[in-house]
């Protein structure tokens, strides 16, 4: 299993540390556009390998995508960060025209690669490399609400003062501050709802903790996280490599799935050795549907501003 990672910047490093910790790929590759960069963070990783116990070769390269040939994933990471007080879609008119290039440059040279858009506004992303590069809609797919949802969690673990191996939880809907929708309906401790411990309004404040975790990590840190975005993808990654068919929400074409068409968004997905196995229809109620609606009509808002 070979892995593509475009961008290595603090999330790309961490998307290959975990992966090559995880120790389920044969070699990891980093690639960006700044001279020596990708090779530094490759050598330093490698330098951890005695240390780490991990087997997985990690390299770097200086926008040579021949070193990326015979990819079986391809991870995007690469466009500017978000910073303080800017909004995911005000990214949108640099990240395109960089996400358009760097996905096409990597098909050219591995013409069989699944693709995992992490690049914001990420919704937008994986639409604009559905139309940029025409694949089967199961090759390419957003990290989003992998990340969402990890975010739920702990969130739940910190209110219901327990391990967050304890809870479970899903967040479906944009990728954004005001489009994740968390299902606290379907959150469970051990198979109870968490309605059981917790009050109607401590539920909400975790919902809405969540809605904002990335806004508030970039408030403390000055740009984006990176630790749990990294583990997000390495977990994905995983999935796919050893096609353990886990279920994770991700941003997903859809092609009359919850009565939406023409639109990549958070959805629970199976992921497998192809990629997007089998999207996964959850019975909304409804005002769970009018959210999705809403958030729906907010990303294709947002898609209207690409040139495909």
């Amino acid at each position: 299993m070979k892995v593509t990672i475009v961008g290595a910047g603090a999330v790309g490093a961490s998307c290959a540390e975990y992966i090559a910790i995880k120790n389920f790929a044969s070699e990891v590759v980093l690639i960006d556009i700044k001279e020596g960069y990708a090779e530094g963070k490759a050598m330093d990783l490698m330098q951890t390998a005695s240390l780490n116990g991990f087997d997985t070769k990690v390299s770097g390269c200086t926008n040579d995508y021949t070193k990326t040939a015979g990819s079986d994933v391809a991870v995007i990471t690469s466009g500017i960060p978000r910073k303080p007080g800017m909004t995911r879609e005000e990214l949108i008119g640099i990240n395109a025209g960089i996400v358009k290039t760097v996905t096409q440059n990597i098909l050219d040279h591995s013409p069989n690669a699944i693709f995992i858009v992490v690049s914001n506004p990420m919704d937008t992303m994986a639409y604009l490399t559905h139309k940029s590069l025409g694949l089967d809609r199961n090759r390419i797919l957003g990290m989003g609400g992998a990340l969402d949802s990890a975010r739920f969690k702990y969130r739940l673990a910190e209110a219901l003062e327990c391990p967050a191996s304890d809870v479970n939880g899903i967040v479906i809907g944009g990728h954004s501050d005001t489009g994740m929708i968390p299902l606290s309906r379907l959150a469970v401790r051990n198979s109870i709802p968490v309605s059981k411990f917790l009050s109607e309004e401590k539920i909400d404040k975790v919902v809405e903790a969540t809605k904002v975790g990335g806004a508030t990590l970039t408030k403390l840190l000055g740009t984006s996280a990176w630790y749990a975005p990294g583990a997000a993808v390495s977990s994905i990654v995983q999935s796919i490599a050893c096609d353990q068919n886990k279920m994770f929400p991700c941003s997903a074409l859809l092609e009359g799935e919850y009565g939406l068409n023409d639109i990549s968004i958070g959805v629970p997905c199976i992921i497998g050795k192809n990629g997007i196995e089998k999207i996964v229809e959850l019975e909304l109620t409804d005002a769970e549907k009018a959210k999705l609606q809403t958030s729906a009509a907010a990303v294709k808002k947002t898609n209207g501003l690409l040139d495909v």
